[in-house]
């Protein structure tokens, strides 16, 4: 986790992202080229992952996909 101008921001590789959305339950459900989709059984919608391996996802992308996926952020499921 980074500090920004006193702004708690998190630092997340795509596979650390994708290994989290796993540990909720979330399984690769299809693939076409570097994007991916997640679904799991009682959810009404896949999510999509732009699937980029050890780049750094965007804040913008980080959140989008934790509220798609009903994460709540900061929460953890280790």
């Amino acid at each position: 986790m980074a500090i920004r101008a006193g702004l708690e921001e998190t630092i997340l590789k795509f596979s650390e992202l994708v290994r989290l959305l796993e540990a909720h339950g979330f399984n690769l459900v299809k693939e076409k080229g570097s994007i991916r989709y997640y679904g799991k059984a009682g959810w009404p919608a896949l999510i999509r992952v732009d699937y980029h391996g050890a780049k750094e996802v965007p804040t913008g992308t980080y959140h989008h996909i934790l509220k798609s996926a009903g994460i709540r952020k900061g929460e953890s499921h280790d």
